[in-house]
């Protein structure tokens, strides 16, 4: 079995599946995918992935706010530990900093990311952390205001090997996407090779960034097969190998998953 430990159902495109989400996840299931993790962005959406999450026995999510969507509206602590108890909610994020985007909200971001922290704490819970261009205050921030013990997981990891394994020594996981088959990912592929297989996620984060040979097209949870066969490739080992690894790895980070 396979799990995408980091998608968009409320955001797929289904105009080629009829409107219908069930075909989409029906496509995943006949490739062997038998868990998908929905991922909630803002305030706003959290009522959809929660409601998505009950609706199929093999879709969990998480509740939380982007680094990008700061300004449509943050979560305190309180608000965040009482998002997190609603049925089928397995984790907080994606939360995390984007200075790539904007360097205008650094502050506010910031904010967010520390009340994620502390509010998954609380909630005993992991952190699904968004880092772009701000490595060492991703880092920093995680170090001062995260918990080891629950931790979380950088998803479609795109940064360097140092900030993979300054994340690792802090008990994260280092999740890929179809990004790690774009011709240019050469250093993502090193990482990819480097990471313990112990501490490996596969994703999609569709519909976005969809793997070879898709690229360019809207992506879906049937393409984690992709991006799987091509991290098995590049660490030399089997896809079977690669799928059961990684899928025990998510139930590990992912307790309530199960």
């Amino acid at each position: 079995m396979l799990v995408d430990s980091h998608c968009h159902l409320d955001r797929l495109k289904l105009d080629q599946f009829d409107g219908d989400l069930n075909k989409v996840l029906g496509l995943a299931r006949e490739r062997g995918v038998g868990k998908f993790l929905c991922v909630g962005i803002s305030l706003d959406n959290a009522d959809a992935v929660v409601a998505l999450a009950g609706e199929h026995d093999d879709v969990v999510c998480s509740v939380g706010v982007h680094p990008l969507d700061v300004d449509s509206g943050l979560a305190d602590v309180d608000k965040l530990v009482a998002l997190s108890q609603q049925p089928n909610v397995v984790a907080l994020g994606e939360t995390g900093l984007d200075y790539y985007y904007s360097t205008e909200t650094k502050a506010i971001q910031q904010q967010s990311f520390i009340a994620h922290l502390q509010a998954a704490q609380q909630a005993e819970l992991p952190v699904i952390v968004h880092t772009r261009d701000a490595r060492q205050d991703t880092i920093d921030l995680i170090r001062e205001h995260g918990s080891r013990e629950h931790a979380g997981v950088l998803h479609c990891f795109t940064e360097s090997w140092d900030m993979a394994r300054a994340a690792l020594d802090l008990n994260y996981y280092i999740s890929l996407s179809g990004i790690v088959t774009f011709k240019n990912a050469g250093e993502l592929r090193d990482v990819a090779r480097q990471v313990p297989l112990d501490r490996l996620l596969v994703e999609t984060d569709s519909p976005y960034l969809a793997p070879v040979p898709y690229r360019g097209k809207p992506n879906i949870p049937a393409y984690v097969r992709e991006v799987a066969e091509f991290v098995a490739e590049l660490r030399g080992i089997s896809y079977e190998e690669l799928a059961e690894r990684t899928t025990e790895n998510f139930y590990r980070l992912f307790p309530r998953a199960a």
